[in-house]
């Protein structure tokens, strides 16, 4: 069984934190089940996005997955917020964590899967 989505993101939150970074929750989705984007800025007007893997990764029914969200990373901030409207769109229950970390750190370790 999974974590609920708010526990699993406040403790997410508190990891990146712990590293005397800023991290926002941007979007606030389904405390149960929403799924989770994260942006990362490195304030040198690079960005990169994690996304929810695709259905089917080993254990995902136990644990979250990422993969990275452009092959071409780091993109525009336009890039990231038209990926991120469409992606609401379709999902309004989603969550988005902005993490500003000038090394572009995502702190998602063994969770960050490559496609």
């Amino acid at each position: 069984m999974r974590l609920k989505t708010e526990i699993w993101v406040k403790a997410y939150l508190r990891r990146v934190m712990s590293e005397g970074l800023a991290a926002y929750i941007v979007a606030r989705g389904d405390d149960f089940a929403g799924a989770v984007f994260i942006h990362v800025d490195d304030l040198e007007g690079g960005h990169f996005l994690f996304v929810p893997a695709p259905a089917g990764v080993e254990d995902s029914h136990q644990e979250r997955f990422w993969v990275t969200g452009f092959a071409e990373a780091p993109v525009s901030i336009e890039r990231v917020q038209d990926y991120l409207l469409q992606q609401r769109q379709y999902d309004p229950d989603l969550w988005i964590i902005e993490i500003e970390d000038r090394q572009g750190r995502h702190f998602l370790g063994d969770l960050l899967v490559e496609q």
